[in-house]
């Protein structure tokens, strides 16, 4: 609201409503006085004061995120509701004094800028490790832990889980398992494609009803769209319910091309003894010590879908687990859906697994790779360019 004679502000207690705009001191006034900013006006300014405490976002990270690369979708959001922001060729452009109040950045349709838009509604997020001696899991065993749980309390009939190939190390291979001894035969990761689905169908064809589904988000996804879709197989099945634990990935590599990889560098698959990407990292583990690896280099193996796939953090899930975020040794664990929350708790209570809320830096970090996996199909031609 403009200072005038005709106008006389009145400004709520306990809330600091003098700003600057175009150099011109303004306070909130009623709604009723005739001099008035437009409704558009004090809208912004509501926004600008709602993103007061939080990040500090100037027209640059939006310059460098969005139009540089050439995402922008010059819709005209950011330039529509800042008098700082200009449209020259239908290109944004900064013309007037940033005062980094975010509203550009959090306008515009090609940012993520919410907690929920990058890793989806939780319920909680926690940092726990399993405390069974004998699982041996890429982390913290958690996802083991959880089964072993569900099994020995009835509360599942089976897990669908990937084992590793008796005829070709490190091949990825579907299992129903039933026992203790099947889930130990699936912990650690595989980072090749399972064919989890014919798994699934299988445990339903021999009557499995309550069944644990363990992957990443591409085949959570199948399961989720056949539960959801009018026209899903799931949808019209009554008899299971399906309890969905998604696996945070990033990449997944053609089987092929990772031997090709492997043996490249003067190794051989039967002799390593673990795999793990971690900032960036290819660790490879075997009897004479660990060697890492750029993850580029193995980019010419990234499966072809995995260039499209935005959904690091398994979101259609009913508990999602990674090993980003949190120390070596535990597992991040983000709870959706209630019964997830209900029965990783109740996992905890029994003494399966340790859990502790997870801190705000390790969320972040958690929101940053995945944000990473969110705008990659917008940076994929950047980052084959170098």
């Amino acid at each position: 609201m403009l200072k005038s004679a005709e106008c006389k502000p009145s400004p709520l207690r306990d809330i600091d409503f003098i700003r600057e705009r175009h150099r011109i001191e303004y306070s909130m006034t009623p709604f009723s006085c005739n001099k008035s900013m437009d409704r558009v006006e004090r809208n912004t300014i509501r926004l600008k004061r709602s993103l007061q405490e939080r990040e500090k976002i100037s027209f640059a990270k939006l310059r460098n995120d969005i139009i540089k690369p050439g995402i922008c979708t010059m819709c005209g959001a950011c330039a529509s509701i800042c008098d700082s922001i200009s449209l020259e060729e239908g290109q944004p452009k900064l013309t007037g004094k940033c005062t980094a109040c975010g509203v550009c950045y959090n306008q515009c349709p090609r940012t993520i800028t919410t907690e929920e838009g990058l890793i989806g509604c939780l319920r909680q997020a926690y940092a726990a490790k399993s405390n069974l001696k004998e699982i041996k899991g890429q982390d913290g065993g958690v996802v083991t832990a959880m089964l072993a749980y569900g099994l020995e309390e009835g509360l599942i009939d089976c897990a669908i889980v990937t084992a590793s190939s008796d005829e070709e190390p490190w091949k990825p291979v579907p299992i129903v398992a039933r026992t203790y001894e099947d889930l130990l035969q699936s912990s650690g990761s595989i980072y090749s494609h399972s064919m989890t689905m014919d798994a699934l169908m299988s445990a339903i064809r021999q009557g499995m009803n309550s069944i644990a589904f363990v992957g990443p988000s591409c085949n959570i996804d199948a399961v989720h769209k056949m539960q959801r879709s009018s026209r899903g197989f799931l949808h019209m099945f009554m008899r299971a319910r399906i309890f969905k634990l998604g696996l945070f990935c990033m990449d997944s590599f053609d089987y092929g091309g990772l031997k090709q990889f492997i043996e490249g560098k003067n190794m051989h698959l039967g002799d390593i003894e673990a795999m793990k990407i971690r900032k960036g990292k290819f660790e490879v583990t075997t009897a004479a010590g660990q060697e890492n690896f750029d993850l580029q280099e193995l980019d010419n193996y990234r499966s072809s879908s995995c260039k499209y796939c935005t959904d690091m953090a398994a979101e259609n899930t009913d508990i999602s687990f990674g090993g980003v975020g949190t120390p070596n040794g535990w597992t991040s664990v983000l709870t959706r859906s209630s019964i997830g929350y209900e029965i990783f708790n109740e996992a905890a209570d029994c003494g399966y697994i340790d859990a502790r809320v997870i801190e705000e830096d390790e969320i972040q970090r958690i929101q940053n790779l995945a944000k990473m996996k969110k705008v990659q199909m917008y940076a994929f031609h950047r980052r084959n360019q170098g």
